[in-house]
């Protein structure tokens, strides 16, 4: 009597979602960890971004981007090489089932608004050469829109900003509408840096 009890509540508990674990991570994920954390959360020393949370399709369309040469980086292409299809899915759907974590800390705040600004009302707005919101993409406090718009809150300032830098060259294009690159390109250093401190600086968890 005492197991079946145990039995039901557990049952309960699973179907209540409260007991349901984290399904087991794929094979190549112990390559991923090295870089970007066991918890997914990255390394924001080493400017290495949080994989966890994003969305599926956002981190499968990376992986294939990597393999085929649209967003270039050597370490990240000598991965995604090997991969088929069914691997990428498979590492994508365990990346955005890991929740994200609020670390200890964050980086401080920028004091200057430059950044805030760009990123919650954008620039130029009714010009020739408006940058629309961050926000309006990514979503309030930079917490990412599914299927296709990251998180950007908590990620390393450094690896943002070689990101829009990245997208200005042209070295990442894996979309065909070009909608980074034309913004990308309108933006100076100072603005590249000022909004990326300013995600740096914003909780991953939204609060």
């Amino acid at each position: 009597m005492i197991k079946a009890g145990i039995f039901v509540v557990a049952a309960a508990l699973i179907a209540g979602g409260l007991g349901t674990a984290q399904a087991a991570p794929p094979p190549q994920v112990a390559q991923c960890a090295g870089c970007h954390g066991a918890d997914g959360m990255g390394n924001p020393v080493a400017g290495f971004p949080a994989l966890a949370g994003q969305p599926t399709e956002y981190l499968e369309q990376q992986l294939y981007a990597f393999k085929h040469g649209t967003r270039r980086n050597a370490i990240m292409k000598s991965f995604a090489l090997g991969l088929t299809a069914a691997d990428r899915r498979a590492i994508a759907t365990y990346y955005h089932d890991l929740p994200a974590i609020a670390p200890t800390a964050l980086p401080a705040a920028p004091s200057d608004a430059t950044g805030a600004t760009l990123a919650m009302n954008g620039a130029g707005i009714g010009t020739d050469h408006a940058i629309p919101a961050c926000d309006s993409c990514h979503g309030a406090g930079g917490l990412g829109v599914a299927p296709a718009f990251p998180r950007l809150a908590g990620e390393p300032a450094a690896y943002i900003a070689a990101q829009l830098t990245d997208w200005q060259s042209g070295s990442r294009s894996e979309t065909d509408v070009h909608l980074m690159h034309n913004i990308a390109v309108m933006l100076s250093p100072a603005q590249i840096k000022a909004v990326s401190e300013y995600f740096a600086a914003l909780p991953p968890t939204g609060k």
